[in-house]
C-alpha cells in the first residue's frame, strides 16, 4: 500500500496561501499610506538587577512615520539626555542608572504622518519599591491555655507575587494544622493555644521571588500559661481536664473579622482563581464546613485546603456568582458567615474595527463593539483626538459603528476605537486608505516551482490593486487564458493546478488589470516523478525471540535524490534511531532490525519517505507468534466408572492456530505430582472423551500446542475418583534370574500404579515340567519374584503369573518356557590340530562336547595361548595368557598377532552361561620366521662433496635370524620430482653403518634403509641429506670454523638453546601443553643427539611430503609375507576377555596396500652447503 503526501514545503505553502485569501489587503510600501504601529511594548517591571529598560513602538507608513510620546496623558521630551532613542522608531531605553522611579507612569506612543496618526495602548512602566519590614520592638504576648490568639504579619508592599512563610529562627516551619493556620493576608491563627505553643522565635518571611527578595519581620515572643487548681492534691491529668471544661467554648469567627458582621462581598474577575477563607476559634477546636446557597459547588474545579478553612474554585465563570457559606462548629454550637460572589470581566472585543483599502467613491463601514463587566463604554477617535473634531469623521457616527458612502482621499485616517471599565481599557487602530493605483504585482518575475505527478501546484501571483482588479494566467506558448476544471484562480492571484502531469511543466503568465492599468510577471513549472516506496517482506510472520528484518526499497525522482530522508515508525508512532535503552532495535536507513522480539512489537510498521516536494510511505502488518496461552476453564462432566468427558476454553493463539491439545492427567499413587500424558485432541477442538482406569483420582490438565511450540499447562481440573476393579492385565516379562543349579528365581514386571485396578494387589504363579501330565504347583506372593527348586538341571518348565486383588483376577495367563539352573561343563574338547598359516596366523580345529555334558546353554569355544621361548635365542618367556572366544557351535577358530618364530603352548574349553569348562590338555606349535621390523634410526653422520656416510639402530623386533639390509637411495633436490633409485645389498648384518661414495655435489638425497631375513625384507625408515659443495669452499669452511667470531657465535647459539630448554622444562612441570614434536625435541634419543650434535643439523619430520616418481621401484624386494592378521577379523563374542593383562587389546591394524612406502618414525637431516 502506498500513500502520497504533499512535501513540507508545498505543506507551508499551502497554509500560506489560505491564510493570505482570508486577511485583508496589504499595502506595498511603495504606496502611500497611513501608519501602523507593528510592535509595541505591554507592562514593563524595572528590575533593579536589569541594565537597562526598553520601551518598544515601531511602526511602518508612507512617508515613514514619526514618533511622540505621551506620560499620564501629557507630552513626554524625548529628548531628555537621560534616555537613549533608537533610530527610526520610537522606541527607547532608560539605563538602569540612579534614581529612576522618575520615569514611573503610564505611557503612549503616537506614529504620524501627512496622513494620519496611529496611537499605542497605555504601556505602564512600574518602578517597585524595595520591600522592607520597619524596624519595630514588638511587645511579648502572654495567654492562657485554651484562648485564641493571632500574630500579625503586616508583610510590606511589593511586586506580586507575594508569598509568606512562617518560620523560627532556625529556618524550621511553623507546623499547621486544623489549630494553626496562616490568612491569605499572612497573619497567623491559633483557634486555642496550648502550651507548647510558647517560643520566643515566631519570625513572619515576605517573599518577592520577581524581585528576587526576602524579608523578615522581627522576631516575635508568645508565652502560654498552664491554668493551675487550688487543690494542689489532684493529679496532673485531673488539672488538665478541669482547666479544658473551663476554656471550653461554641466557635467564633476569627476570618472574615467580626467587623465584617456575618455576610461579606468578593468581587473576582472571570477566569481567576476563588479564594474563600474561614478561621474560628474555640475549645474543642471546630471544624469549618462550605456550602453554595441555592446551589451546589462546582465539581471537578472546587478544592478545599487548610483542612476545610479555605474553598478554592478555578477559572471562575458567572455561573459562579452567588453566596457560599462557611460553617465553623463543634459540639458546644457552631457559627457562619455569607459570602456574596460577585463575577467581572475585563472589556474583550465582539467586533473589533478593520483595515481596508478603498477606491475613491466607494463605501466602507467600521464596527466597534465590546462586553465586559460593567459594561464597556465605547469612545471613537481620528489620529488619536476625538472623533467630534475630525470634520470628515464619516457620514454616520455612533457607538458601535462609523459608515462611509462616499470614499474621498481625504478620509484616508487612521480611526481609533476604546472600550474600557472599571477593570482596564482596549484599544484598537483601523486604518482608512483611499488608494488609486494600478496593479503593483509583488511576486518576483521568472519564479521557478516544481511538483510531482498527480499531485497540486501553486504558482503565486501576489498583487497591489486599488480599484478591484481581474486576474487571468496563460501559458507561455498558448498565449490564451487558463480554461478547465484544473485551475482555479484564487483571490490573491495564486494559480492551482490540480493533478498534474508532465505537459503541465512550462511558462506561465500572470495578467492583472484594474481600470488604472495592468501588469504581469512569468512563473516558471517543473514536473518530477513521484517517489515509491516498497517494503519487504510483506506482512511477516515471525516467532518470538526471533529477529525481525525490514527493508524499505525507495525510487525518487534524481532531482529530489539529495532531499530524501527515510524514517520508520510502528503504528503512528516514529523510532528514534537506534535509542531504544536495550538496543534491540537497529535502524540503519533503509532497514530495520529488532532482535529478540516479543508481543509487545507486534504491530503495523511504517517506512516513509520525505523529499522537499512530497511524501510516500509503505507499511506492513508484523505478527509475532508465540506459543499459545494455557487453555482456561477445564468442565468435567458425563462421569463414568471407566471414562470421563473433559471440555476447555481455547486460550490466545498469538497468531498462529493451535494444530492440537494433549491432555494430561495426575493421580498415580506411586509417583504424585507426577503429570502423564493420557489424550490428543486435533484442530480446534476443546473438548474429548478420557479413558480411565480404576482405583485412580485423577486431575487433569491440558496443554496447547502450535507451530511455535507448547503453552504452559491449564491450571489443574477438579478431581474425579474412579471405583476399583479386578486388573485387566499379567505382568509382562516373565523370566529366569541367573541361578545356582536346579534352582529357578523367577521375575516379572510388575504391574504399575496405574494398571493394579485396586487394593490388595497379589501375583498368582503356577509351574510344572514342560509336556509333563501332572498337576500345576501353585504360589502366591505379593513381590515380583519367587524362587522354586527343581529336581533336575537345566530343564524346562511351563510357567504362568496372574495378577489378583480383592476383587477378582487378571485375565487368564499365558505360558512361558523357563529352565531351571544352570551348571559348568564338566568336560573338555580334544584338541585336533593346529595349521599355522604364516608368521603370526594359526587355524586351531577341535572335537565339540556332548550335550548332556554341557549342562546349560552352551555359548561356544574359549581359546588360551601363551608364548614359551623365542626359537631366536631360545630365551625362555614368562606365562602371558591371552583369551580369545569363538560363540556358538563350532570346531574350529583362527589364532591371529602370534610373535613369529616362537614356540606357543595353545587350549580350548567349553563355556555356557554358568561360566567355563575344563580346558583341555595344552597343544604346542611354533610359528616360523617373519620379516624384521624397521631400524630403530637412520641417521647422516658425515657428509662431504661426493661421498655420505649412514649409521643405524636394529630393529627392535627382528622376528627371525637377520640375514643383512637394503640401502635405497635417490635424489629429491627440494622437489616433487625423485631420481632414479639405487640399491645397496648389505649382507653382513652385524654391521651398523655405510658410507655411499660417488655422489653428486651440492645435492639432496633421500635414504631407505629396510632389515631382511630369509622371509624377506621389512618396511623401510627414511632419512634426506645434502653432499657439500665443490672443494674450493672447503677450506673457506675450514678457515671459519676456526674464527674467533664464529666460536663466540656458536656459543651464543648455544647459550640461546639452553635457556629455551629450561623454559621449556619449567613450563612443562607447571603444566604447561606443548605439542608431541616438542616433546621429542626435549626428550631426544641420546644417540641421536650425538648424531644431530656432529653435524650441525636442523631436523623436521619429512614423511608427510608428496612426492612423486617410480614408488613401485621402493618395494620391488620385497615379499608379502607381512600379517595383518586381528583379533577382530578372527575372534567373536566378548572382547573384553582376549588377554589378562590387556595388552592385545586394540594393537593390530589393517595391512597396507601393496606399493605403499612406510617412513614411520623418520627424521630429515640438513646440512649446510658451501655455494
Amino acid at each position: 500500500m502506498e500513500v502520497l503526501l504533499l512535501g513540507r514545503g508545498f505543506i507551508v505553502t499551502l497554509i500560506c496561501c489560505l491564510f493570505k485569501l482570508s486577511t485583508a489587503t496589504e499595502i506595498p510600501l511603495s504606496v502611500q499610506q497611513v501608519p501602523t504601529i507593528i510592535k509595541q511594548s505591554k507592562v514593563q517591571v524595572a528590575f533593579p538587577f536589569d541594565e537597562y529598560f526598553q520601551i518598544e513602538c515601531e511602526a511602518k507608513g508612507n512617508p515613514e512615520p514619526t514618533f511622540m510620546w505621551t506620560k499620564d496623558d501629557k507630552p513626554f521630551d524625548l529628548s531628555d539626555p537621560r534616555i537613549i532613542v533608537s533610530n527610526n522608531s520610537g522606541t527607547f531605553k532608560i539605563p538602569n542608572e540612579g534614581h529612576i522611579s522618575h520615569f514611573q507612569g503610564k505611557y503612549r506612543c503616537f506614529a504620524s504622518n501627512k496622513l494620519g496618526v496611529a496611537m499605542s495602548e497605555e504601556i505602564e512602566f512600574i518602578v517597585p519599591n524595595v520591600p522592607k519590614f520597619p524596624k519595630e520592638n514588638i511587645d511579648p504576648l502572654e495567654v492562657e491555655e485554651g484562648d485564641p490568639i493571632v500574630l500579625p504579619c503586616n508583610p510590606p508592599k511589593g511586586l506580586p507575587p507575594l508569598h509568606i512563610y512562617w518560620m523560627n529562627i532556625e529556618l524550621e516551619h511553623i507546623e499547621q494544622d486544623e489549630r494553626v493556620y496562616m490568612s491569605q493576608k499572612g497573619d497567623l491563627y491559633f483557634a486555642n493555644v496550648e502550651e507548647k505553643d510558647s517560643r520566643n522565635d515566631y519570625c513572619c518571611f515576605a517573599a518577592f521571588p520577581r524581585l528576587r527578595t526576602i524579608v523578615q519581620k522581627m522576631p516575635m515572643k508568645l508565652t502560654v500559661n498552664s491554668l493551675r487548681l487550688a487543690n494542689d492534691s489532684s493529679s496532673s491529668t485531673e488539672i488538665g481536664s478541669k482547666a479544658n471544661s473551663i476554656k471550653q467554648r461554641k466557635p467564633r469567627l476569627l476570618l472574615p473579622p467580626a467587623e465584617s458582621g456575618t455576610a461579606s462581598s468578593v468581587t473576582i474577575l472571570k477566569g481567576d482563581t476563588l479564594l474563600l477563607e474561614c478561621f474560628a476559634e474555640g475549645l474543642p477546636t471546630p471544624t469549618v464546613d462550605w456550602n453554595k446557597i441555592g446551589g451546589d459547588l462546582p465539581k471537578g474545579r472546587e478544592t478545599k485546603e487548610n483542612y476545610g478553612k479555605t474553598l478554592k474554585i478555578e477559572n471562575v465563570s458567572y455561573r459562579d456568582r452567588g453566596n457560599y457559606r462557611c460553617t465553623a462548629k463543634n459540639f458546644l454550637g457552631s457559627t457562619t458567615h455569607d459570602f456574596h460572589v460577585t463575577v467581572e470581566e475585563p472589556p474583550r472585543w465582539t467586533k473589533k474595527p478593520q483595515s481596508g483599502v478603498y477606491s475613491t467613491g466607494s463605501s466602507g463601514i467600521l464596527l466597534c463593539e465590546a462586553e465586559g463587566e460593567p459594561e464597556p463604554t465605547i469612545k471613537w477617535k481620528v489620529n488619536g483626538s476625538p472623533i467630534d473634531k475630525n470634520p470628515f469623521a464619516g457620514d454616520v457616527v455612533s457607538l458601535g459603528e462609523i459608515s462611509f458612502t462616499n470614499l474621498q482621499p481625504n478620509h484616508t485616517a487612521v480611526y481609533q476605537c476604546e472600550a474600557s471599565n472599571t477593570h482596564g481599557t482596549i484599544l484598537a487602530n483601523a486604518n482608512i486608505d483611499v488608494v488609486d493605483v494600478r496593479p503593483l504585482i509583488q511576486t518576483e518575475d521568472e519564479e521557478n516551482y516544481a511538483t510531482v505527478v498527480g499531485y497540486s501546484a501553486f504558482l503565486h501571483c501576489e498583487y497591489f490593486a486599488s480599484p478591484e482588479a481581474i486576474v487571468s494566467w496563460q501559458k507561455v506558448e498558448e498565449a490564451k487564458p487558463l480554461e478547465g476544471r484544473r485551475y482555479h484562480i484564487h483571490e490573491n492571484g495564486t494559480l492551482q493546478i490540480n493533478k498534474t502531469t508532465e505537459d503541465d511543466a512550462g511558462s506561465y503568465s500572470c495578467w492583472v488589470e484594474n481600470a488604472k492599468g495592468k501588469t504581469a510577471v512569468t512563473a516558471n513549472l517543473d514536473i518530477r516523478n513521484a517517489t515509491k516506496l516498497q517494503v519487504s517482506p510483506k506482512n511477516p510472520r515471525v516467532p518470538k525471540l526471533h529477529t525481525l528484518e525490514l527493508h524499505c526499497e525507495s525510487n525518487c525522482d534524481p532531482h529530489l535524490k539529495h532531499s530524501l530522508k527515510l524514517s520508520w515508525s510502528k503504528n503512528g508512532q516514529a523510532f528514534e534511531i537506534n535509542a531504544t535503552e536495550d538496543g534491540r532495535i537497529i535502524i540503519d536507513g533503509a532497514n530495520l532490525t529488532i532482535t529478540n522480539v516479543t508481543s509487545e512489537d507486534q504491530g503495523v510498521y511504517s517506512c516513509s519517505a520525505q523529499t522537499a516536494l512530497d511524501s510516500a510511505a509503505d507499511v506492513t502488518q508484523v505478527t509475532i507468534l508465540d506459543v499459545p496461552d494455557p487453555p482456561e476453564n477445564l468442565h468435567l462432566s458425563e462421569r463414568q466408572n471407566r471414562s470421563v468427558r473433559l471440555t476447555w476454553d481455547a486460550g490466545n493463539d498469538h497468531s498462529s492456530p493451535v494444530s492440537e491439545y494433549i491432555v494430561e492427567f495426575e493421580g498415580n499413587k506411586e509417583e504424585p505430582g507426577r503429570w502423564e500424558e493420557l489424550a490428543r485432541v486435533q484442530g480446534k477442538g476443546t473438548t474429548v472423551i478420557l479413558p480411565l482406569a480404576p482405583y485412580v483420582r485423577y486431575q487433569f490438565r491440558v496443554i496447547a500446542v502450535n507451530a511455535v511450540g507448547r503453552s504452559h499447562p491449564s491450571q489443574p481440573s477438579d478431581h474425579h475418583e474412579t471405583p476399583p476393579a479386578a486388573p485387566d492385565k499379567n505382568p509382562q516379562n516373565i523370566r529366569v534370574q541367573a541361578s545356582q543349579p536346579k534352582e529357578m528365581i523367577i521375575k516379572w514386571e510388575p504391574l504399575k500404579s496405574m494398571e493394579q485396578n485396586g487394593p490388595g494387589l497379589e501375583y498368582r504363579v503356577t509351574w510344572k515340567p514342560q509336556g509333563a501330565p501332572v498337576e500345576w504347583e501353585e504360589e502366591t506372593v505379593t513381590n515380583h519374584t519367587l524362587r522354586v527348586m527343581t529336581p533336575t538341571v537345566y530343564a524346562p518348565y511351563d510357567v504362568q503369573v496372574q495378577a489378583i486383588n480383592h476383587l477378582g483376577s487378571g485375565p487368564e495367563p499365558q505360558s512361558v518356557v523357563l529352565y531351571s539352573g544352570e551348571d559348568y561343563p564338566d568336560t573338555a574338547p580334544v584338541i585336533h590340530g593346529v595349521d599355522v598359516i604364516n608368521s603370526t596366523l594359526v587355524k586351531v580345529t577341535w572335537s565339540t562336547i556332548p550335550k548332556d555334558r554341557v549342562h546349560g546353554h552352551l555359548k561356544g569355544y574359549q581359546v588360551n595361548w601363551w608364548k614359551t621361548k623365542s626359537l631366536l635365542d631360545g630365551r625362555t618367556h614368562p606365562k602371558e595368557v591371552n583369551i580369545l572366544r569363538f560363540s556358538g557351535q563350532r570346531n574350529y577358530g583362527m589364532v591371529p598377532s602370534l610373535d613369529a618364530f616362537s614356540e606357543f603352548h595353545l587350549t580350548v574349553l567349553a563355556y555356557n552361561s554358568k561360566g567355563a569348562g575344563p580346558e583341555s590338555e595344552p597343544y604346542i606349535f611354533q610359528t616360523p620366521e617373519g620379516v624384521p621390523e624397521q631400524p630403530a634410526f637412520l641417521k647422516v653422520i658425515k657428509v662431504d662433496k661426493d661421498t655420505a656416510t649412514l649409521t643405524w639402530g636394529l630393529p627392535k623386533k627382528l622376528n627371525g635370524n637377520l640375514t643383512g639390509y637394503l640401502l635405497q637411495y635417490q635424489i629429491i633436490n627440494d622437489t616433487y620430482e625423485l631420481g632414479e633409485l639405487n640399491d645397496i645389498n648389505i649382507t653382513s648384518p652385524s654391521k651398523p653403518s655405510w658410507r655411499l661414495s660417488n655422489l653428486n655435489s651440492t645435492t639432496k638425497y633421500k635414504f631407505y634403509l629396510r632389515a631382511c631375513t630369509s622371509k624377506g625384507c621389512g618396511k623401510p625408515i627414511t632419512e634426506e641429506g645434502s653432499t657439500l659443495g665443490e672443494g674450493k669452499y672447503a677450506g673457506l669452511y675450514d678457515d671459519i670454523s676456526t674464527q674467533s667470531w664464529f666460536i663466540g657465535l656458536m656459543c651464543a647459539i648455544a647459550l640461546l638453546t639452553l635457556i629455551l630448554l629450561t623454559v621449556c622444562f619449567v613450563k612443562r612441570n607447571r603444566g604447561g601443553k606443548y605439542s608431541v614434536k616438542e616433546k621429542e625435541d626435549l626428550h631426544p634419543d641420546p644417540e641421536v643427539q650425538s648424531v644431530k650434535d656432529e653435524t650441525f643439523g636442523e631436523y623436521s619430520d619429512s614423511d608427510e611430503k608428496p612426492l612423486k616418481g617410480s614408488l613401485r621401484s621402493l618395494n620391488r624386494d620385497m615379499q608379502a609375507t607381512e600379517s595383518a592378521d586381528s583379533l577382530v577379523q578372527y575372534g567373536e563374542g566378548d572382547h573384553g576377555l582376549f588377554n589378562e593383562d590387556g595388552s592385545f587389546i586394540g594393537a593390530y591394524t589393517g595391512s597396507k596396500e601393496k606399493g605403499s612406502v612406510e617412513s614411520n618414525g623418520s627424521s630429515t637431516a640438513t646440512f649446510p652447503l658451501r655455494a
